[in-house]
Order: C-alpha cells, then sequence, then structure tokens
C-alpha cells in the first residue's frame, strides 16, 4: 500500500502554466530585486535637469571620482546592481566614444585617458553587482538627430558599450524624444516619431545579438522588457499585474497596474530617485529620502510586485554625497531588520486543499524557504486558504506571499486573517500577488495566521510566506485638517498606533486612540504620537495649530472645482489656474463670514516640473468684494530653494474676502500653483 500511495503522490501532475510567464532574463532580474541608477553628465557641473547639448566640455573633471564608492554604497544599500547614464540626453560620452568628439576623451579629467564606463564595469565586477548602460536616444548634441544617419551613429555607440564592458545585465532606453537643443550648432527644434524613428525592432536584434541575457527597458518605442510605471514618484500600483498586451499603446493606467489579461509578461520597474531630482543639485543636499520614505518605496514597489531602480546623483567632484550614502546605508540596514526573523519558517502550515493530496504541493511548501516549491491546489480550486499556525501568541505586523510566477500570475484577491483571542480576525485585504507582495498592518498578537485567496485565475500557486514583526519607525507623525475640519494623522509607516489630545496636554498611550479621522470645528491645537505596542517606544509629540476651519469657504473666479485641493489639507495635492492667465494673476476666496484677519499663509507646488511658485505678490481684503484694500504686499524670500509654508502677518482687518495676487513667480512666466492656502485669524 506504501509504495503505491507513492506512485500515486509522484503521478500527480504540475499545473500547467497559465497565460503569460517570465523569459529567464526577466526572472533574473526581478530577483535582484532592487538595483541603482547613478547620474552624471555635464549638466552636473551646470545645476541643470537637462544638459542643452552645448555644455562646455572642459567643464568635466571630478577630481575624487571614484565608482568604488558608489558601488562600495549600493552594495551596502541592498542593491544588486547599478545602471550608469553612459549618455544622457546632451549628448556628453562618460566613455572614449570613437564616434564622437564630445565625450571624455577630450575632457580635462585624467588628461583626456579617463573612461567613467570602464571604471564603473570594473567597481560592479569587484563588488559582485550587475553592469547595466543607459543611452538616451536624444541627443542634443549630434548634427544628424533626427535625420537616418542618427540611427547608424546611435546603434554605433550602443555596440560600443555592448561590446567593450562585459556582461550588461540591462539597457536603458529613456522615453524623452525630440525636442530644442544645440544639435551641432543649429539651436532649433526638432521633432520625430518616436514609434519609428528609431527602428527598434532591429536595435532589439543588436542588443539580443551582442548581449543575449541583457533586459531592455524602453519607455519610447517598442515594448521592452519591462515596463515605466507612469510616476517617478516610487510606487507602483497596489494591483499591478505583470502584463501587457504586445503591441498598442499603453495608457497610464495599464502602466500603472498592468493588465489583468494582458497577452506578453512586461512587469514593473519603478524607478525614483533618493533626492528630488536625478542630477546633483546643491540645494537638495537637505531633500535626501529618510530612511522611513525609502522603506515606504521598498514597500510600495518591490512589495507590490515590482523591481526597484533608486538613483544616486553624482556630485562635480564624482562622490555621492554623504547624506545620500547614510541615508542608504540606513535603508540597507531596515531592510535586513525587518526580514531578519521569518516566523513562518519554525511554524506549521495547513491549506484547505492541496493538489492531488500530493505531498510535492503541500503547504509546508510555501514556508520551506525553497524558491522552486510551492502549494497547489486542484485545478478547479481557485478559492482557498492556507494556515500557519506560529505555535503561541506572537507579535505580527508584517505578511509576505509570493506566487509561483514561473507558471504565470493567477491571484486576483486575498485577505489576512489573525487568530486573536480564539477568534478570526480580518487585518488586511489585497488583489495581485505576483512575484512578491508584502503588506503591512498594525501589530496583533496572534497564535495563527491565514492567507484566504478568494479568488484566482486558475488554481493558485504560492512558493513563500513570510511572517514578521519587523521593526515601525516613530517618527513625529503628520497631522492635517481638511476642508471639512476632520483631523488626520499618519505617518511613512504601516505599524505604528496614534494617541492623540485636543486640549494641549501631552499625548501619552492612554491618551484618546486615533481610528480615523476626528471632526473639529473651531480652532484645535492638536498633540499626537506614534505608539508602537510591540516595544511600547512613542515618537516625539507632533504638534499642530489649526485656525478656523474652512468648510465654508469658496474659491471665486473659476469654475474649476479642482481648486479645492488648495483647501484640502494634503500638501500634496495642488492646483494651477488657467494657462490663459497672464500675470498678475488673483486668487479670490470667499470665507463664507466676516472674520477678524491677521495674516495669511501661502503653500506652494513643491514639483519638480513648472510648480508655478510664486515669489511677489499682494494680498487684498474685502468685506464686501467690491471694495477692496490692499492689506500687504511683498516677496516669499528664498521660497525656490524652501518651496514650504509662507506666513504673512498683516495689521488686524475685518474682512470676509481674500485676494492673493500674484505678481512673479520664479519662472519668469504666468504660471501660478498653489498646495495649500489659509488665513491667520484674531
Amino acid at each position: 500500500m506504501f509504495l503505491s500511495t507513492s506512485v500515486g503522490i509522484s503521478q500527480v501532475k504540475a499545473p500547467a502554466a497559465f497565460g503569460p510567464v517570465p523569459t529567464k532574463n526577466q526572472m533574473r532580474v526581478q530577483e535582484m530585486e532592487s538595483y541603482a541608477f547613478v547620474h552624471f553628465s555635464l549638466n552636473t557641473y551646470t545645476d541643470q535637469s537637462w544638459g542643452f547639448g552645448n555644455e562646455d566640455i572642459k567643464l568635466f573633471n571630478p577630481e575624487k571620482s571614484d565608482c568604488r564608492q558608489w558601488a562600495r554604497i549600493c552594495k551596502a544599500a541592498g542593491m544588486k546592481g547599478i545602471i550608469i547614464t553612459a549618455k544622457h540626453h546632451g549628448g556628453f560620452c562618460l566613455w572614449p566614444s570613437k564616434y564622437t568628439e564630445y565625450s571624455v576623451k577630450n575632457a580635462p579629467w585624467k588628461n583626456g585617458k579617463g573612461d567613467m564606463v570602464r571604471e564603473m564595469a570594473d567597481a560592479c565586477k569587484e563588488y559582485g553587482l550587475k553592469f547595466g548602460v543607459y543611452l538616451s536616444p536624444w541627443d542634443r548634441n549630434h548634427p544628424d538627430y533626427g535625420k537616418p544617419e542618427y540611427i547608424t551613429y546611435f546603434r554605433n555607440q550602443l555596440t560600443e558599450l555592448l561590446t567593450n564592458y562585459g556582461e550588461v545585465f540591462e539597457v536603458w532606453f529613456d522615453g524623452a524624444n525630440g525636442g530644442n537643443g544645440y544639435y551641432g550648432g543649429a539651436n532649433e527644434t526638432r521633432t520625430i516619431d518616436r514609434t519609428t524613428y528609431y527602428d527598434w525592432k532591429k536595435t532589439y536584434e543588436l542588443i539580443h545579438k551582442l548581449q543575449p541575457n541583457c533586459m531592455i527597458w524602453n519607455d519610447g518605442g517598442d515594448r521592452g522588457d519591462f515596463r515605466w510605471v507612469g510616476t517617478e514618484s516610487g510606487y507602483v500600483g497596489e494591483t499591478n499585474w505583470s502584463l501587457l498586451n504586445a503591441t498598442g499603446e499603453v495608457p497610464w493606467n495599464n502602466l500603472h497596474f498592468g493588465v489583468e489579461n494582458g497577452n506578453a509578461w512586461v512587469p514593473a520597474e519603478v524607478n525614483t530617485s533618493i533626492r528630488p531630482e536625478w542630477f546633483y543639485h546643491p540645494d537638495e543636499d537637505t531633500k535626501v529620502k529618510t530612511v522611513s520614505q525609502l522603506m515606504d518605496l521598498y514597500y510600495n514597489s518591490i512589495g507590490r510586485n515590482g523591481t526597484l531602480l533608486l538613483n544616486f546623483p553624482i556630485m562635480p567632484n564624482g562622490l555621492i554625497h554623504q547624506n545620500d550614502e547614510k541615508a542608504a546605508i540606513e535603508f540597507g540596514k531596515a531592510v535586513k531588520e525587518a526580514f531578519v526573523n521569518n516566523l513562518a519558517l519554525k511554524a506549521k502550515a495547513k491549506g484547505t486543499n492541496v493538489r492531488g493530496n500530493s505531498e510535492k504541493f503541500g503547504a509546508d511548501k510555501a514556508i520551506d524557504n525553497n524558491k522552486d516549491s510551492y502549494w497547489a491546489t486542484d485545478d478547479a480550486i481557485t478559492a482557498a486558504s492556507l494556515t500557519i499556525d506560529l505555535g503561541k501568541p506572537t507579535m505580527v505586523n508584517r505578511f509576505l506571499v509570493q506566487e509561483y510566477i514561473r507558471l504565470g500570475q493567477r491571484v486576483k484577491s486575498f485577505t489576512i486573517e489573525a487568530f486573536v483571542d480564539g477568534n478570526w480576525k480580518e487585518i488586511t485585504r489585497g488583489t495581485t500577488i505576483g512575484y512578491k507582495r508584502i503588506v503591512r498592518f498594525p501589530s496583533v498578537e496572534a497564535t495563527k495566521v491565514r492567507l484566504n485567496i478568494t479568488d484566482s485565475k486558475s488554481c493558485p500557486t504560492i512558493s513563500n510566506i513570510g511572517v514578521y514583526n519587523a521593526p515601525v519607525f516613530l517618527d513625529a507623525p503628520s497631522i492635517t485638517r481638511n476642508q471639512s475640519g476632520d483631523i488626520i494623522i499618519s505617518t511613512n509607516d504601516i505599524g505604528p498606533l496614534f494617541f492623540y489630545t485636543l486640549d494641549g496636554s501631552e499625548p501619552t498611550s492612554h491618551s484618546e486612540k486615533y481610528t480615523g479621522p476626528v471632526s473639529t470645528n473651531g480652532k484645535p491645537a492638536v498633540k499626537a504620537i506614534a505608539y508602537d505596542p510591540a516595544t511600547s517606544k512613542s515618537s516625539p509629540v507632533a504638534v499642530e495649530q489649526f485656525d478656523i476651519c474652512r468648510k465654508d469657504w469658496r474659491i471665486l473666479e473659476t469654475q474649476d472645482k479642482n481648486a479645492y485641493s488648495i483647501l484640502d489639507g494634503n500638501t500634496a495635492t495642488v492646483w494651477h489656474q488657467g494657462k490663459d492667465q497672464k500675470m498678475p494673476v488673483d486668487l479670490v476666496i470667499d470665507l463664507g463670514k466676516e472674520q477678524n484677519l491677521s495674516g495669511f499663509k501661502y503653500h506652494p507646488d513643491q514639483g519638480m516640473w513648472g510648480p508655478g511658485i510664486i515669489t511677489h505678490y499682494e494680498f487684498y481684503v474685502s468685506s464686501d468684494n467690491e471694495k477692496w484694500k490692499l492689506a500687504d504686499q511683498g516677496e516669499f524670500s528664498n521660497i525656490k530653494n524652501n518651496p514650504l509654508w509662507q506666513i504673512k502677518r498683516i495689521s488686524p482687518e475685518k474682512a470676509r474676502y481674500i485676494r492673493l495676487r500674484a505678481i512673479k513667480n520664479t519662472e519668469n512666466n504666468s504660471n501660478c500653483g498653489y498646495a495649500e492656502i489659509d488665513v491667520i485669524t484674531e
């Protein structure tokens, strides 16, 4: 009987692949999870976002350049590879290309004998990192850009990069194509058809010939091996299918969320920078992402079935700034600390269904720390549960789950439950899983944890489950108030509990617990802390003093409902005046009733591109919206470098209407952007 049963078990077939599946190359890079960008070029020396193509080659002289420093930092940050901007839009080449004079061979750096691409490739090899190259299709320096001759030049340079520097794991083609530029002295605007000009099919054939294991990222033409996610902010959709359709245009929703029934495997690569911009700017030295912000990126990229491509701008001296270095190394440590102890490895697992009742597909295969084994159900079962018995009450706040994506991505929805005090309690729910999904939730003490797959395109295949009690970041929480007067308390992390007071007293873990928006009137003084029940530790106290409620305010002289985003309490939501407006530009608000005004507050749009930051203003008040009095005028000093709340006091005035008149902005045009507007009352 034993022999007969064994034979029966061995004959249980594995699930057939469902839908598109990843190639070996795609799988290899997906398993890298995180890798780095380094941005360095001539525009580093001119403090520009992009080079125009006419920057003086003599500027390039990074006297302390050290690619080994870059590699060391990226390695410590947990990155598995580095992609260097061999040529950005300005056309300057970081290697001595024989096809142009606009390269390091004519720069003073190392007397024209330097090769930054070579040094990067060597440093990657030394530190055990994969090496990749970014080559901009757009070249604002080359005289032939826009003509057929440029494609030959472009492929010649690509050939140099793919034959002279060893194995390349990814080649990155930016989606920016055509526009104004130097173009060999023509100083004109050139446009191309990005779908046909580069003849990507032949370029891809060249790449596959020269580097068979190389991945292609391309946002500007034929479908690459990975896709852009529609934003450079560092996150992909909570629902994230690793699928697109092989042909046709890709709208934003498809970039961000994938296509559930797409016919091509095109996973998400989340690209973002450790600073606001890609190239180094001195005024961003204080704007490096914090460790908690970087961890948030991690959970919203790798933890949402994507890979993370994190950029490090290089300073003019050729080094990564010490602030970036510190944040990156601490980030690497934080990831290790969060996932050092998988509580599931010592647990027992039980599934509601096991494929053919075979041990080969048993529930324990999801917790055996083997990426090549998996729990699977019978073909007809597309909803099933897997319970992990922790053996005793255990604090948990993270749940990691992975599908065996070599057979396709299947799961459409799931819930996570915890067994607390003898009862099952739902603690979170989600949609897709894919290669890796990590969900965060406030710490709960549970004896068991259960994954319920509630819908799947085919029988689920779960290769790995992790249960963790990760350290939470106890940063002082953010306290905001929306237009309705509701107080909202939050942090970058999910896990801490919040406690608050409205009477000015210091909050403790015995104060009012925050469970959702708190309705307020008047001018509340809110104090709050983040609290970790696992360690009984608290954050510093956050304090916010709010003025009058804005629920009765009306924005006049515009029909754009989006204008009310400047009253929602969220500085990340912005509104811009219509493009038909010309300076001076007015923003008029009805406060609902007469108020005793003693000042106003303006928060600019903090976006990188065309934020429309107002620098010079006039502020008027009125009781009837007809007779206006100039209450203040002047400048928001240093607002470009410090785009935060601008607070201006005025002599006390009774008024129902306010008018903020923009006189000038940082861009010397008529673009006027606002994140928030508020008043100060007596």
